[in-house]
């Protein structure tokens, strides 16, 4: 008997986290294309077929492939209101043994950023994390200049462990980024270093 595994879905207030789906090429590829330009700064170069409708099957197809192989939960945010996709949050790189970690990367549209959504998904990541995926530390890495991206973190209770010289390529070049973490059992109390 073939018995079929309920794709992962998390649950916040406002929005359902749940894996890209081929009906959602339209609404991300005219998200991420009006939203150029307020997220090239914080990307990777994006490949000249970036938003076409191959790169994005492909992209469906490695999210079911690594969800289900446990090495990444790739989640869009689904606002439930109306069923428009607002951003994405990948909890990938998961590491099982006696690291029992994993690290978060996330964007979110502009039309959508500074409203709560993106530190709302966050922390309902951190949370799957923790308590369904049983996970000890998830990471997180943003550039110096980032402060919205710095403040989603801290205001989700992430903590600044110090800076990865050269961590990522970045809009073309390698940048330093500010890496944070946040931990089930944390009691290093509040940090405001960096």
């Amino acid at each position: 008997m073939l018995v079929r595994r309920r794709k992962p879905k998390v649950e916040t207030e406002r929005m359902t986290l749940r894996l890209p789906m081929h009906s959602d090429y339209r609404d991300w590829a005219l998200l991420r294309e009006e939203s150029r330009a307020f997220l090239t700064p914080w990307e990777p170069a994006w490949s000249p077929d970036h938003l076409g409708r191959k790169a994005f099957t492909n992209r469906v197809y490695w999210a079911a492939r690594a969800e289900s192989a446990g090495t990444a939960l790739p989640f869009f945010l689904i606002r439930r209101e109306d069923g428009r996709v607002l951003g994405a949050i990948t909890l990938d790189n998961i590491r099982r043994g006696p690291a029992q970690a994993g690290t978060i990367g996330y964007w979110i549209g502009e039309r959508y950023a500074r409203q709560g959504y993106m530190r709302e998904a966050i922390r309902a990541v951190v949370h799957h994390a923790f308590h369904v995926l049983d996970l000890s530390r998830v990471e997180a890495a943003c550039l110096p200049e980032n402060a919205a991206s710095r403040g989603a973190l801290e205001k989700s209770g992430f903590k600044y462990e110090g800076v990865a010289q050269s961590y990522l390529q970045i809009n073309g070049r390698w940048r330093n980024h500010v890496l944070y973490s946040n931990l089930r059992t944390d009691r290093r109390g509040r940090t405001d270093i960096g």
